[in-house]
């Protein structure tokens, strides 16, 4: 088990005065099978006005604020002290074939609908069979069903290259598809596509990944990462996480903050404002473990 003090800090400098503000916050972790949370401090400058905690409906923990002060200026700054497990590879013989546990979903039960929302398109991500099709190398009939899956990653990993400058936040997986470039959000969506296109339901995962500095070079302040990968169900309550962004099962490097259908359910700060004019947006992650 490790510890870790996680910051994430939010900065937004505006053109023009913001006379009203209303912000929806998904930053505090939410606790799991891998991870405790130990201490969570959400602090916002100008102060909000209005404040109110709750779980959105698939459990995540949010925040929603309002500022209704005049204001060139919003801080953001989430303050995180979590533990987290090493993930326990699941064995592969105790799961069907792929398919097998497809057609399960077929039968009405509270399983079922219970995953039915991940089994669909959503805001962000359309299924398809271009999707299918390219996933389908790894997912022959009978193929057991966490050997398909890694293999999927691995292959997701090797056909994707990394390039912040080739998307944006609302570049559909088709284009991912497509052009084979992208970022973390990009590959996981570009993942749940594939997936829910052959029948397997799959969600959006958000969080942060504890990188690690080149050997004899110093940990730079902020260069930590808000990270996304996908979790695909297994049966049961079950679900695997995958990354594909770096082809591993998610563990002591990856701290979850929500899960959704796509990002634009879990989207780390999000808001309505009157005002504001061009703006200027800064966003710096830090996870240091504690001794």
């Amino acid at each position: 088990m490790i510890r870790y003090q996680a910051r994430h800090n939010t900065v937004y400098d505006y053109g023009e005065p913001v006379t009203l503000a209303h912000h929806l916050a998904h930053l505090k972790p939410r606790d799991g099978l891998r991870q405790r949370v130990v201490a969570h401090e959400l602090r916002v400058i100008p102060e909000p006005t209005t404040w109110n905690e709750r779980f959105d409906g698939f459990d995540n923990p949010i925040v929603q604020f309002a500022v209704e002060e005049p204001h060139q200026r919003l801080i953001v700054e989430s303050m995180i002290e979590i533990e987290i497990k090493p993930s326990v590879p699941p064995k592969a013989a105790a799961y069907p074939a792929w398919d097998v546990l497809r057609d399960r979903l077929g039968e009405a039960g509270p399983e079922t609908i219970a995953v039915y929302p991940f089994r669909m398109d959503s805001t962000l991500i359309e299924v398809g069979q271009a999707f299918a099709d390219y996933a389908a190398a790894d997912f022959p009939p009978d193929r057991p069903l966490i050997e398909a899956l890694l293999a999927f990653n691995a292959r997701m990993h090797k056909d994707l290259a990394f390039d912040p400058q080739a998307t944006t936040v609302t570049t559909p997986p088709r284009e991912v598809l497509r052009e084979k470039r992208g970022v973390c959000q990009d590959f996981a969506h570009l993942m749940i596509a594939c997936l829910r296109s052959l029948g397997l339901p799959a969600r959006y995962v958000s969080g942060y990944l504890r990188t690690t500095p080149p050997p004899g070079r110093p940990r730079l302040v902020g260069a930590d990462q808000s990270h996304a990968w996908v979790a695909v169900w297994i049966g049961g309550d079950e679900w695997l996480e995958l990354d594909p962004t770096n082809d591993c099962i998610p563990s002591l490097d990856h701290i979850t903050l929500a899960y959704g259908r796509d990002y634009d359910d879990v989207a780390p700060l999000r808001g309505i404002i009157v005002g504001g004019g061009p703006h200027k947006l800064q966003v710096g992650v830090d996870v240091v473990p504690l001794k």
